[in-house]
């Protein structure tokens, strides 16, 4: 099964945002995230990338089919989201590109698609004169009651690709998990590299 890495701006990101949102709730189901997806939510929360000349999306396509899909704009189209954790850095938002999500369907894992997907969004920063990228995962207690046994963290992938833990830059976002009656707020660790 191999993987045809695009990718996609304009007109060509737009088109993908709807599959991209369906790939969102599949996949953020699984641990950490435990996202019990919700696809209005997510047309508004992708809007963003629809509006932002400087966004990417990264699609990974098995034939015709978007199996996977890597995210990415200026930190700043996420200025009330990420200014507060931000604050008392030293670093310029402006400077900073944010890759988002990087959802992958599990059968296409293993393949090259995450390096490939880190590789794109880069080279668009750079291409775009961003001289930082980052981006954040969520924080879930190593104790909690539905981590998988034998679950591998993905720090040692970031940490190879260059990027490093910043200490004490959490965001907060809220979202409902499998299983619980409401949103409750999520911290999400944020890492960072020089391109």
């Amino acid at each position: 099964m191999s993987l045809d890495i695009r990718p996609l701006t304009g007109t060509a990101l737009a088109d993908a945002l709807p599959k991209v949102a369906a790939l969102r709730i599949a996949v953020f189901r699984d641990w950490p995230y435990l996202y019990d997806g919700d696809l209005a939510y997510e047309e508004r929360y992708l809007q963003s990338y629809r509006d932002s000349d400087s966004a990417i999306v990264v699609g990974a396509y098995h034939g015709d089919r978007l199996v996977g899909a890597s995210t990415g704009t200026p930190l700043s189209d996420h200025v009330d989201d990420f200014a507060a954790p931000f604050a008392g850095t030293g670093l310029d938002l402006d400077d900073i590109f944010y890759c988002a999500e990087s959802v992958l369907l599990p059968d296409y894992r293993g393949r090259g698609a995450g390096h490939a997907f880190f590789d794109a969004r880069e080279a668009h920063a750079r291409s775009l004169g961003f001289t930082k990228c980052a981006f954040c995962a969520v924080i879930r207690p190593g104790d909690h009651p539905t981590r998988p046994a034998g679950y591998r963290p993905l720090d040692p992938f970031w940490r190879a690709r260059g990027y490093a833990l910043l200490k004490g830059v959490i965001a907060e976002f809220r979202w409902k998990d499998i299983g619980e009656a409401k949103q409750t707020a999520k911290p999400l660790q944020f890492w960072l590299r020089d391109l």
